[in-house]
């Protein structure tokens, strides 16, 4: 007897007898009907669109069509290893690869809030605590921010990484499944008891509040603690923001206890709010690009400086120059548009040459320049700002700038 090419079944050769054909015939249907027995069952699809997947090997089960809109993700979670949710959406924190540093690398705690990376503060009500950039030696990432307890500080002040979403960008997530993630390690001298991190996400009903300062109406989507070790670990954190979310921020923390060792930190990057129950791969939020995540940040804090160039130094590079004409002593205007528009109307620093703040630079006819003038910008708005002076022989102005329009 032959054989079928795929199944194996038993098929009568082209020389058998008529005689013996009923039998082949039942023999090879005896064989088809145990093959499609094993075989998925049409039943098992009862819907339009519902996909057939696995709950174990050999094992199928079904997995209902999702909503409208919704994208399929793995999650090793469910029985299917598959689920649907909310579209992919972008990141919704700027900067959370910590990419950009436009005010500096390296900030000490003053007992205020202060600034650090783009988009980015931190807090501790007692000094000691240093924030920096360092080169994340993590796969995918150039940099991450780190928050380290000065080696032989005693206090055990909490030191907070703070970021706050703007209520344009928080309203979004109202009422729908979110997910925060982020990787962490700690230094070889984490202090913090059972090597905790905290981690509280909050919403809030009033309108563009710092998280770090207390939200109206506040409420948690989480308030956990994560476990550090010293190698990167991703972490990921589920809930649902509150139906009238109106802000949302979140606190990444360690107590410290005892006198703080030469690596008393912890480090994080890839920081991602995204809709959905399951975190996806990282993605900038300045549609994917650095250039697109600076001009974002830049909506908050920008400079005339360049970009690796700290405010408040000597420099050329950048810097505003305007002529008004030979020893004109009248009055003079000058304008400076802004590289994005910003998010509400900034406070604008200037800087003369010299890297002196709320001072400009004059300039003569014969290439003189005079540091050291007082002179406050005016007429700012959120796309330009510029000043009004009276020039005493002098052919023009320069100066850098600095505006922010944080939270």
């Amino acid at each position: 007897m032959a054989t079928s090419p795929n199944y194996g079944w038993l098929e009568p050769d082209n020389t058998d007898l008529v005689k013996n054909g009923a039998l082949a015939i039942r023999t090879l249907g005896n064989a088809i009907d145990t093959t499609m027995a094993t075989m998925t069952p049409k039943s098992i699809v009862d819907a339009k669109g519902d996909l057939i997947a696995a709950s174990a090997a050999d094992t199928p089960a079904r997995l209902a069509v999702g909503a409208n809109g919704e994208t399929l993700v793995a999650d090793s979670s469910t029985s299917t290893g598959l689920r649907y949710q909310t579209g992919v959406s972008l990141n919704g924190v700027i900067n959370g690869a910590m990419d950009c540093w436009q005010r500096g690398t390296s900030f000490a705690s003053t007992g205020n809030t202060i600034y650090t990376a783009d988009r980015w503060a931190s807090f501790r009500a007692a000094l000691g605590l240093t924030v920096s950039r360092q080169t994340a030696s993590l796969e995918g990432f150039q940099y991450s921010l780190r928050a380290q307890r000065d080696s032989g500080n005693t206090s055990t002040a909490v030191n907070y990484v703070i970021y706050s979403m703007e209520t344009n960008d928080s309203v979004r997530y109202a009422n729908k499944p979110v997910t925060l993630s982020f990787w962490a390690k700690a230094g070889a001298n984490y202090s913090s008891a059972s090597s905790a991190l905290g981690v509280q996400w909050t919403t809030g009903t009033g309108t563009d509040q710092r998280v770090i300062d207390g939200y109206t109406g506040a409420s948690n989507i989480v308030a956990t603690n994560a476990t550090l070790t010293t190698s990167w670990q991703r972490f990921s954190f589920t809930g649902t923001a509150a139906s009238n979310t109106n802000e949302m921020g979140f606190l990444i923390y360690n107590t410290p206890v005892g006198t703080a060792g030469a690596n008393d930190w912890f480090e994080i990057t890839g920081v991602q709010v995204e809709f959905g129950s399951v975190a996806t791969n990282f993605k900038r939020a300045g549609g994917g690009t650095i250039q697109g995540e600076l001009a974002a940040c830049q909506r908050y804090y920008q400079k005339s400086f360049s970009t690796t160039t700290n405010p408040g130094t000597a420099a050329n590079a950048g810097r505003q120059n305007f002529s008004s004409g030979v020893n004109n002593s009248g009055w003079n205007a000058f304008t400076s548009n802004f590289k994005v528009t910003m998010r509400t109307a900034p406070t604008v620093t200037p800087y003369d040459a010299a890297g002196t703040s709320g001072r400009i630079t004059t300039l003569s006819s014969g290439s003189a320049e005079t540091n050291n003038v007082s002179a406050s910008a005016t007429y700012i708005g959120t796309d330009a700002f510029g000043f009004f002076i009276t020039l005493s022989s002098q052919a023009g102005i320069a100066y850098h700038y600095v505006a922010e329009a944080e939270l």
